[in-house]
């Protein structure tokens, strides 16, 4: 009875009083969720409409449609490295030159040994003599770092080095 009294003997004008900044506060509340409704309402219209005017999954589908192109791409040019490999194990990359004097100073190391070979060993030595008054040019074949024909001390040095590369 005690809460009733007490309740009771309140001035109506203070409980008027209290409502009211109650009500302003929820009023506040009210426009402070307004106001965050109508941005993320913004912010969604933007997100699904894409910058020419697109819709979100038109973007997503042409982004999609992109990925395939590039791992059509990315495969057709893994293919064309596999085909450049292949054809480079058969191509002359390794290449030394030993030069030399074949008359023991009368020809000023003019003589030389070209020694080319693919990347199995496989290949060619090529090698110039040059005297006062004649050149003489040999050719060996190579197959697997090897020939059927003797090699001098120069070209099997030569021989040695395009092997080392």
């Amino acid at each position: 009875m005690a809460f009733k009294d007490a309740i009771t003997s309140i001035d109506p004008i203070y409980f008027m009083i209290g409502f009211g900044v109650l009500l302003i506060i929820t009023y506040a509340l009210m426009i402070n969720l307004w106001l965050d409704l109508s941005y993320m309402k913004k912010r969604y219209k933007k997100m699904m409409n894409g910058v020419d005017g697109g819709n979100l999954e038109r973007l997503i589908n042409g982004q999609a449609d992109e990925v395939g192109l590039v791992v059509n791409n990315q495969r057709e040019m893994k293919d064309e490295i596999e085909k450049i490999n292949s054809v480079l194990t058969k191509a002359i990359t390794r290449i030394a030159v030993v030069r030399f004097d074949a008359f023991d100073n009368m020809s000023n190391d003019l003589s030389y040994c070209i020694a080319m070979l693919d990347a199995e060993n496989n290949g060619i030595i090529i090698s110039g003599i040059f005297g006062r008054e004649e050149a003489r040019t040999y050719a060996k074949p190579i197959v697997d770092g090897n020939s059927d024909y003797k090699l001098t001390r120069e070209e099997e040095q030569a021989l040695k080095e395009a092997m080392k590369k």
